[in-house]
Order: C-alpha cells, then sequence, then structure tokens
C-alpha cells in the first residue's frame, strides 16, 4: 500500500498535488478521475504513481507550440512544449491520455506531449497524442547540432542513463513521434502513423522513431509485440525509424506492420557515421526484410538477448 494517496478532480492541479507530498522515499499514488485536466503537469517526486481511470476517461492536455514566440521574442522550441514533463526515478503513469492539443504540425512544429525523464519510469495503458515528437525519452544527447536547440529545463543537466517501460500504450504521431536516449523497451504497444499537416499538397512522409542512444548503451529502443499502425496516411510512406546521432539503435520483434510502413524501412538520416555505430534490426524476417538498406534481421541467439530483464539489468 502506499504511503500516501490523494485523488484529484478537474480544476485541481496535478503538479502542486505532487509538491504537497512529502519526498520522503515512500510511494504516493495520484487518482485522477474522470474528466479533462486542462494542466501543464511537472512531476519531480520519485516513487510517484500518476494514475487515471482508463484513457479514454481520464484526459491530461495542454499545448504549448515549438513556434510560440514567447515574452522575450525566443521561440518556445522543443523541449519546453510538453503536456506532462516527468523529472525524478521511479515514476509510474496508469491509464490516462495525455495529449498535445498544438494543432497542424506546420505551423505548430514539435510539440511533446510527454516529456519522460527519470530511471525506472513505467507507463501502461496510456495515450499519448501529439503530431511532431509526442514522446521524448531522455536524456538529451551530449551536444546541440544547432544552437539553442535544446532549450529547456534539461538543457545543462548532466545526461544521466535511464530505463523506461511502455506497456500496452497507444502512441500516435507522425514526424520522430518517439525520439531520444533512454533504453526503452515497448511492449504490446500501438504505434499510430497519423498526417499532422496542414497544407497537404505535397507527399506524406513520416518517421516513427528517432533515436538519440549514447555511446556504449547496450540498448536503445526495443519493440516487442507492438503494432504499427496508421489513421489515413498511405502506403509506403512511413519509415519506421531514422537516426537522430549515430549510435541510434530499435529493434523490432514479433511486431506487426501495416502497409503504412514503406521497402526500406528505416532511413539513415543521411548519417555516414551511423553506418560505423548505429544499429537497425528487425526480428524474424518479414516481408520487407529483403528490402532494408539501413537494417538487418537479427538471428535467433540475438533475438533471444532482447528482453524487458536484459534492459533493465544492463545499467
Amino acid at each position: 500500500m502506499a504511503g500516501y494517496e490523494i485523488s484529484i478532480r478537474p480544476g485541481a492541479s496535478i503538479t502542486d498535488a505532487v509538491k504537497s507530498i512529502p519526498d520522503d522515499g515512500q510511494d504516493a499514488v495520484l487518482h485522477l478521475s474522470e474528466g479533462v485536466f486542462h494542466e501543464k503537469v511537472e512531476i519531480t517526486r520519485p516513487h510517484t504513481t500518476i494514475e487515471g481511470c482508463g484513457a479514454e476517461k481520464t484526459v491530461i492536455t495542454w499545448n504549448d507550440r515549438a513556434t510560440d514566440i514567447l515574452d522575450d521574442g525566443v521561440k518556445r522550441g522543443t523541449f519546453r512544449t510538453a503536456t506532462l514533463r516527468t523529472d525524478a526515478d521511479y515514476i509510474t503513469l496508469r491509464a490516462m491520455t495525455i495529449r498535445n492539443d498544438c494543432g497542424p504540425r506546420d505551423e505548430a512544429g514539435q510539440c511533446i506531449a510527454l516529456y519522460a525523464d527519470g530511471d525506472f519510469l513505467l507507463c501502461e495503458d496510456c495515450c499519448l497524442v501529439s503530431y511532431q515528437d509526442t514522446l521524448f525519452t531522455a536524456p538529451l544527447p551530449p551536444t546541440e547540432v544547432i544552437k539553442g536547440g535544446f532549450t529547456g529545463p534539461k538543457q545543462f543537466a548532466p545526461r544521466k542513463p535511464q530505463r523506461h517501460v511502455y506497456r500496452r500504450d497507444r502512441i500516435s504521431g507522425d514526424i520522430d513521434f518517439i525520439f531520444g536516449g533512454a533504453a526503452a523497451w515497448f511492449e504490446q504497444c500501438d504505434i499510430v502513423s497519423v498526417d499532422g499537416r496542414g497544407c497537404r499538397e505535397t507527399p506524406y512522409v513520416g518517421y516513427c522513431t528517432a533515436a538519440s542512444t549514447p555511446e556504449g548503451q547496450a540498448f536503445g529502443y526495443v519493440f516487442h509485440q507492438c503494432r504499427f499502425l496508421r489513421e489515413n496516411v498511405p502506403d509506403g510512406s512511413v519509415y519506421l525509424g531514422r537516426p537522430w546521432r549515430s549510435f541510434a539503435k530499435t529493434v523490432m520483434i514479433d511486431c506487426f506492420f501495416d502497409r503504412h510502413i514503406c521497402c526500406e524501412a528505416f532511413h539513415d538520416w543521411d548519417k555516414e557515421e551511423f553506418h560505423k555505430h548505429g544499429m537497425y534490426a528487425v526480428y524474424p524476417a518479414n516481408d520487407f526484410s529483403s528490402s532494408m538498406k539501413y537494417a538487418r534481421v537479427l538471428t535467433d541467439a540475438e533475438a533471444a538477448q532482447m528482453t524487458e530483464t536484459a534492459l533493465l539489468e544492463s545499467m
């Protein structure tokens, strides 16, 4: 039984409720009632569970956009857009929808629904909804490519390795909508490609993942028994992933792929260094295996080593 339990209804602040609980190492559970919570949420207390009444019944929503111009004249940027941000270890999110109502991607730019930062994070039975950059799995890469690209709450923080588990979640978006450096296990999740554009005059192209796995980290993203689905996007229009950084690792094991996944499956983002250091793989062989340029099929022995336990014990 949790050391602290709090029930919250829409209109009350989730962030304030978390801050009101002593940070004394005991478990805390916040029960969210049915309804829509219009709030930008931050969870900085470890050993905390936020639990809704189901993804269709409990919704947390906000609409910060990367293209917003703030009072100082600077754009908000990607990493200040999150509807819900965790910043502590041993956090669980369960049975809710976390949504960034950003509007069309070509107007809003990147819009994070969940900024997941913390070791041993668990997100289960949730819906994560946005278009570009829906789910960020911290840490950030070591350095920016574009000055100011990491502007936000953890821009100068140490890059701490971390492990995440996502179980039975529905994660939707269109461009790099699962991205970051965590060692993350996705179990029986629905990864849903949608068309987030306002203007649809040019052909649609989507990317499900953009891992930035740190150098020397054993695991990046592992998708196990997940379904890669679509909503109104054409056949052959979506890549399973492209490398945000050159040591990116993404593996698909026993997954279902709808026909929107293109025959090459993965893209190298024109990163020559990725060919030396990164890894994209699927298991078992499937219809597009022979067409993959930047990925390979795992052997039976390699696939057997790709387990949730191995990932969680890898650091």
